[in-house]
C-alpha cells in the first residue's frame, strides 16, 4: 500500500514540476530590467522603493547614482537609461531641450533643504553661516559649485548671504554631495554644506545650522522617462510607482519634502 502511494505522488510531482518551471519562465520573460539614473542623495530611499517594487512586479531596477550633471551628460552621450531622477531642474531642462526625455512624463517630485555640517567629534564650533567666513573654518566641502546641484544651491545661498567672496577660496569641491559629506566625516575639512537628508544618514556629522526655507534656493527633484528607453511602458509604470503614496511614505521617512500630488515641472 505504501509503495503504491509513493509511486502515485512521484507521478504527480513529475507532472507538476514542468508546469511550475513554465510558469516561472513565463513570469521572467515578461519582466523588465530598468536602468534608473538618479541623484546620489536619493540612493537609500530609491533602493528601498525599488526592493518592494521588484517583489510586487518581478521587474528588476538597476541604479546608476551620481551627480545629476554627470548623469545628464552620460544620457546626452547615449548611455542606456530608462528614467532620469535629477536633483535640480536645470539638468532636466537641458535634456528636454535636446529632446532626450518624454516631456509628458516629467514631474517635480521632491524638495530638500540645505544644512551646514561639522564632525560629531571635535567638530568646528559653528553657530551661524557667518562663522564659515572666520578662522573657525579653513576648508569648506561643497559638491562642485559650478555643475553639481547641491553645490550650486549652496553657492546661491552663500551669495545671497553675501558670504561667497569670503568663503570661495576655502571651498573644497567634490564629485557629488555624498563626497562632500565624506570629507567632513573624515576630518579633512572643518565644515560642509549638504542636503539635510544626507546629513541624517551619517552618525559622524552633526547639523550645525539648517538653512531656513525662506532663505533657501528653490530645491527641486524632477523625474522623467528617457526618450530612448527600450522599455517605455515598463519605465512609465515604475515612474508612476515613484509618484505613488507608497513611495511618498518612503521619501518622507528619509527626510525629503514630498510634493503631493506630484505636479508637472
Amino acid at each position: 500500500m505504501f509503495d503504491a502511494l509513493l509511486r502515485f505522488f512521484k507521478v504527480q510531482f513529475t507532472r507538476c514540476v514542468p508546469l511550475v518551471f513554465l510558469a516561472v519562465a513565463a513570469l521572467n520573460a515578461g519582466a523588465a530590467e530598468l536602468k534608473v539614473f538618479a541623484a546620489a542623495s536619493l540612493m537609500e530611499s530609491l533602493k528601498e522603493i525599488a526592493a518592494a517594487y521588484e517583489k510586487q512586479t518581478g521587474d528588476k531596477i538597476v541604479f546608476n547614482f551620481g551627480a545629476s550633471s554627470f548623469l545628464a551628460r552620460q544620457i546626452e552621450e547615449g548611455a542606456p537609461a530608462d528614467i532620469f531622477f535629477s536633483a535640480d531642474e536645470a539638468k532636466m531642462d537641458g535634456l528636454e531641450k535636446k529632446g532626450l526625455i518624454v516631456k509628458d512624463t516629467r514631474k517635480s517630485r521632491l524638495s530638500n533643504s540645505l544644512v551646514i555640517v561639522v564632525a560629531t567629534e571635535k567638530g568646528a564650533s559653528i553657530d551661524t553661516p557667518k562663522d564659515l567666513a572666520t578662522d573657525k573654518v579653513k576648508r569648506l566641502a561643497l559638491a562642485e559649485p559650478r555643475t553639481v546641484p547641491a553645490g550650486i544651491y549652496a553657492r546661491e545661498y552663500l551669495q545671497k548671504q553675501n558670504l561667497w567672496p569670503a568663503v570661495e577660496a576655502k571651498v573644497v569641491p567634490t564629485e557629488n554631495v555624498r563626497a562632500a559629506l565624506a570629507a567632513v566625516e573624515s576630518g579633512n575639512v572643518e565644515a560642509g554644506m549638504v542636503y539635510k537628508t544626507d546629513a541624517a544618514m551619517s552618525k559622524k556629522v552633526r547639523v550645525a545650522y539648517e538653512v531656513p526655507a525662506s532663505d533657501s534656493p528653490a530645491i527641486s527633484y524632477p523625474m522623467a522617462v528617457v526618450k530612448d528607453s527600450k522599455q517605455l511602458d515598463a519605465a512609465g509604470r515604475f515612474l508612476k510607482h515613484l509618484d505613488s503614496d507608497e513611495a511618498s511614505r518612503v521619501f518622507e521617512k528619509f527626510g525629503f519634502l514630498v510634493r503631493s500630488p506630484a505636479r508637472p515641472a
